[in-house]
């Protein structure tokens, strides 16, 4: 049976040895320019991400996904349940945003934006070097290091994991709400309690131990580039016709006399790569475009003096010589669908009102017939403030003049607050035709707005 299987010349995946056993990954340092280019993003981001929560645009959170109410802010926009369609074009317009990003610029938000790799290397590895002696350069951590070390070191994630969690859930609950729950009891919440207690250990699990098997194995974004990405997407590739084939520089010999290509065979973009991969080999699935290997041969071809860019940003037809294209079918189709999508979107937040309204039928019997033979409808009205403060409803009918609704009193609002009312129309028995007549419903806000609903009403 053990014949059977054939062993790999090669990793199955980049975190894998090659008896499946996990293979840890201490990459090491590459302090280039794109390294501090990244650093200062990402500790942009970080600080973004922090302060959303906290700022207020129009007396709302700038951002708030309060799923249990049924209720997303997003930057002083309110969005309801109702508002399905906008959900949808937001939705469709940022995925097919992402997709242009990626046939354009690649896997940039990977390297660059991701939240998993923001905190990971300029937050939990800056402090793991520190604690394990490899602060600067990065690297396996050396075989004597003090238990007390390892304690700290975890006891620190937990913190961060804690810090990180509690501002995750203030993209759900709030500031203020998370505020009161921070200084009360767990036993008083024990609800809200245990969603902070998963995400702290699931944040704990992730930067401590899962790391980049996110992004190799669980994260499907990686496997997407296949459809995403086309042959002059930006990529991070390694220039073979430059710096093939490999051989480490002989100092008693010049160097024109090698017949060697640039590549020195140095290994250090391997060893830089926090997903543990060798560029060379060409494009891969595990690549996030992070750039540590483009800083790490960028410093040796210094050291060297060759010039830099052996590996650099390119696209796959540039590397094998033929045309680049920017104008393409899918950069011409997905701006396109963008901003059939976004201009949709704007219109519908601009002319949206300031309540909803929704018109039902009553159960049971769809009309009455009354003494004086006048024709009754029972109807429902469903009515939304969208707005942030008090607001009263007044509903009147526009068309047939004829047709008389029970409900004079104006119907009054909290702000967010939802409210079904129920309406009696009586309608004369001669206007019918078929048994059915149309009427026009209004309601008018006293903010201003106004809305104007169409039913049937049915009669003999």
């Amino acid at each position: 049976m053990n014949d059977a299987l054939l062993d790999a010349d090669e990793h199955v995946l980049s975190t894998l040895d090659k008896d499946g056993t996990r293979r840890w990954l201490y990459p090491r340092v590459s302090l280039g320019r794109f390294w501090h280019a990244r650093r200062i993003v990402g500790y942009l981001l970080i600080a973004l991400f922090v302060a959303l929560p906290h700022i207020r645009i129009n007396g709302r959170p700038a951002i708030l996904l309060n799923i249990t109410g049924r209720e997303f802010t997003l930057f002083g926009l309110t969005f309801l349940p109702t508002d399905t369609l906008l959900l949808a074009l937001f939705m469709v317009s940022l995925f097919l945003t992402i997709f242009l990003l990626t046939a354009i610029l690649g896997r940039v938000w990977c390297g660059w934006a991701c939240p998993q790799t923001v905190y990971l290397e300029f937050v939990y590895r800056p402090i793991e070097r520190l604690l394990m002696l490899t602060k600067g350069r990065g690297g396996v951590p050396g075989k004597n290091i003090s238990g007390w070390r390892y304690i700290a070191l975890y006891a620190i994630y937990l913190v961060l994991s804690m810090l990180l969690a509690h501002t995750f859930l203030a993209y759900f609950v709030g500031v203020e709400k998370l505020s009161q729950w921070i200084r009360l009891s767990p036993i008083e919440h024990p609800g809200p309690f245990l969603v902070m207690l998963v995400t702290t250990v699931m944040m704990m699990f992730d930067f401590s131990f899962f790391r980049e098997q996110l992004c190799v194995i669980a994260c499907p974004y990686g496997r997407f580039q296949s459809v995403l990405l086309d042959r002059s997407s930006l990529i991070v590739a390694y220039d073979r016709t430059r710096g093939e084939p490999r051989g480490k520089v002989k100092k008693s010999l010049p160097i024109v006399n090698q017949h060697l290509g640039d590549c020195v065979d140095c290994g250090l973009c391997v060893r830089t790569c926090p997903t543990g991969i060798d560029i060379r080999d060409g494009l891969q699935m595990e690549c996030i475009h992070c750039t540590q290997c483009m800083d790490a041969c960028d410093a040796v071809m210094e050291k060297v003096k060759r010039p830099k860019g052996l590996i650099r940003y390119s696209s796959q037809n540039a590397m094998d010589g033929e045309s680049q294209r920017f104008l393409r079918p899918r950069v011409v189709i997905y701006p396109t669908l963008i901003l059939i999508l976004v201009s949709l979107l704007t219109y519908n937040i601009v002319t949206r009102k300031s309540f909803d309204v929704t018109l039902m039928r009553n159960l049971g019997s769809p009309f009455i017939m009354t003494e004086s033979g006048e024709v009754e409808n029972s109807l429902r009205i469903k009515l939304v403030n969208r707005l942030d403060k008090k607001d009263q409803f007044k509903i009147n009918v526009l068309s047939p003049q004829v047709v008389q609704i029970d409900r004079t009193q104006p119907v009054v609002l909290e702000s967010g607050a939802t409210e079904t009312v129920g309406v009696l129309v009586t309608i004369p028995k001669n206007i019918f035709t078929y048994g059915q007549v149309t009427a026009d419903l209004e309601i008018v806000s006293q903010s201003g707005d106004r809305r104007v609903v169409q039913c049937k009403l049915l009669g003999p």
